[in-house]
């Protein structure tokens, strides 16, 4: 059987999980009458709730003499390391585009990726089938793109074609019958290369993923490079600088068929497969035969850009809801996540029991922390910051700076342009969209970026798209203002009352409803004011025997600001934190008794 291996790669909600389902469905991977979820690729918890893709996954299905293996792969820009090992393990990428929305930051990330490995992709236009379709327009946004990423002359003669992959078809020229995905499946086994490693020599292959299994231990991801590989072989391991991690054997071999890895005791070279029985190998080393002496060379990766320092839970409700509560379960599995996830970098912080964790933004480390939270972890968060590097040469200190695109309606642009410019983005570009939008081309620093989502859908009432991806380090931009308004601080311990909150509703926005548990330090609410203000949400009302005129009239509270757990982060001062149990999200001070925050205030002032 000849093999294909492929990637799909696009921005985040262009469709390629949904076009994956149908090409499985299609291929006769999955029975007639097999019930497969949607978005099936899409197994973890956290993608089915967000609808996206946050970890890459192989599949693999046969069409007539074929063998082709797909990665599906992450549309967010804070999961591009994801996609930056995968490419290494391919021999051709899918370019998938929406038809209404053209090429995004994403889209333009991956891209220069592939092309730059020399790769020669196909581009799909997907969702034809939307009302607010443009096709000829999305295709010559996509060929500028190409010639914008210095694409060579092979690659600019991409194939095209023409699809709706939650319907299930695709064609090459928008008139033709649109019946299936077999226009497809013959474009690949065309365009896309058989793989070109070596079947002769000993056997090496390059690690692109590593998961975690509770039966089989380590799964170690990649393409076999040279050679071939037969379970119980003895093996050894290279890093990338050419130092031995470990030997053993190949104590499992498996190979992708449709959604499962099946066991299988031999695999060739350009076959992607999986590896257990090793316990120190991780993301980049290389797996080979005892004869061989040298690693295969590995991709770099993007440096992190963002990071926040996690330690240990110290509130007095600690222990209340979490199984995973010292430091060294935090050190654990922090350290476990960073051999996998090749885009986060842990190291420890000054103060005990805390560690530094970087990340390319704040949705990559959001779904950390939430992923944690599911496993039983209580841990408190910093805000998050930027991290800055010096110039080599001039010594002048650099700060990430992102490219951001807003499609907003045309009466937004100016409170859009205004909200940026005060947090020193400058316009690059800005041109009609169709359908009345005006897409905007911005580029700011990424510090200025932290929590502006939440407001961004204030200011567009909710109709605006934002996309957002790092795009180089530049000079500091000088000082941005941070939150306008002061916080309400509980002064004392107990469940939060009713007739108390009703008394401190004109000082601000609450975050907590009657019965909450609080305690002295939590913050409960935003004062309307710019300082912060101790306030007591458990005073009752005081009870006499004297009888009232008439009724008391009964206590109707303004629904509080309930914060989801990225809201809550970014949100945030340096002098707080976010307590992250798996059943609450609070938000408190750093430090909790008041006369020791004052004290360090004025330390640190003077």
């Amino acid at each position: 059987m000849q093999l294909r291996n492929i990637a799909i790669i696009a921005h985040v909600d262009h469709g390629k999980t949904t076009l994956v389902d149908n090409m499985l469905k299609q291929s006769g991977t999955f029975r007639a009458n097999q019930h497969v979820a949607e978005r099936a690729m899409d197994s973890n918890d956290l993608e089915r709730e967000r609808g996206i893709t946050i970890l890459a996954k192989c599949t693999s299905l046969s069409w007539n003499d074929y063998r082709i293996n797909i990665v599906d792969t992450p549309g967010h820009a804070d999961f591009g390391g994801e996609v930056e090992r995968i490419l290494s393990m391919v021999d051709g990428v899918i370019i998938l585009v929406d038809a209404a929305e053209g090429p995004l930051p994403q889209t333009k990330f991956v891209l220069g990726k592939a092309l730059k490995l020399g790769l020669q992709p196909m581009v799909v236009i997907n969702k034809i089938d939307r009302q607010d379709a443009r096709p000829e327009e999305v295709l010559n946004e996509i060929f500028d793109l190409f010639v914008a990423m210095d694409a060579s002359d092979e690659q600019l003669d991409f194939p095209i074609l023409y699809a709706s992959g939650r319907n299930g078809w695709a064609v090459r020229e928008l008139g033709e019958p649109q019946e299936n995905l077999i226009p497809m499946f013959e474009e690949i086994v065309k365009h896309v290369p058989a793989p070109k490693q070596k079947a002769e020599g000993p056997f090496s292959m390059l690690v692109t993923t590593l998961e975690y299994d509770s039966y089989l231990g380590r799964i170690l991801t990649g393409r076999v490079e040279t050679g071939s590989v037969k379970v119980n072989m003895p093996i050894r391991v290279f890093n990338q600088a050419s130092e031995q991690v470990e030997q053993g054997r190949i104590a499992k071999l498996l190979s992708f068929r449709g959604l499962e890895r099946i066991a299988v005791d031999e695999a060739y070279a350009g076959d992607i497969v999986a590896i257990a029985g090793l316990e120190k190998s991780t993301v980049s080393d290389t797996i080979c035969a005892m004869e061989v002496t040298t690693p295969i060379k590995a991709q770099p990766i993007d440096p992190p850009t963002l990071a926040m320092t996690f330690s240990i839970n110290d509130s007095p409700l600690a222990g209340q809801e979490g199984t995973k509560l010292t430091s060294r379960n935090l050190r654990d599995r922090l350290m476990r996540e960073s051999e996998g996830n090749v885009a986060i970098k842990i190291s420890e912080a000054s103060d005990k029991d805390a560690f530094e964790v970087a990340g390319r933004g704040e949705l990559q480390l959001g779904v950390l922390i939430e992923t944690m939270r599911r496993e039983g972890f209580e841990i408190s968060i910093s805000r998050p910051r930027v991290l800055y590097k010096n110039d080599e040469e001039t010594g002048q200190r650099l700060e990430p700076i992102e490219e951001i695109i807003i499609d907003v309606d045309e009466d937004f642009v100016g409170t859009v342009v205004e909200a940026l410019s005060l947090r020193k983005a400058g316009m690059k570009d800005m041109f009609p969209s169709g359908g009345g939008k005006t897409r905007i081309v911005f580029h700011g620093p990424s510090r200025g970026l932290i929590g502006f989502h939440g407001q961004f859908l204030t200011i567009t009432r909710g109709t605006g798209v934002m996309n957002r991806m790092f795009h180089s380090y530049g000079a500091h931009k000088g000082g941005i203002e941070g939150r306008a308004n002061g916080v309400l601080i509980s002064n004392g311990t107990g469940e939060v009352v009713s007739f108390a909150l009703w008394k401190l509703e004109e000082r601000g926005i609450m975050f907590v409803v009657p019965g909450t548990k609080v305690y002295e330090g939590m913050i409960i609410g935003e004062n309307s004011r710019y300082n912060d203000l101790e306030v007591n949400p458990l005073k009752a009302k005081q009870l006499t025997n004297v009888r009232a005129s008439g009724k008391d009239e009964a206590i109707r509270l303004t629904p509080p600001k309930i914060m989801t757990l990225e809201q809550a982060i970014t949100y945030i001062e340096e002098d707080e934190r976010v307590e992250v149990t798996p059943k609450s999200i609070r938000i408190r001070k750093a430090i909790l008794d008041p006369n020791e925050r004052k004290k360090f205030e004025k330390s640190s002032k003077g």
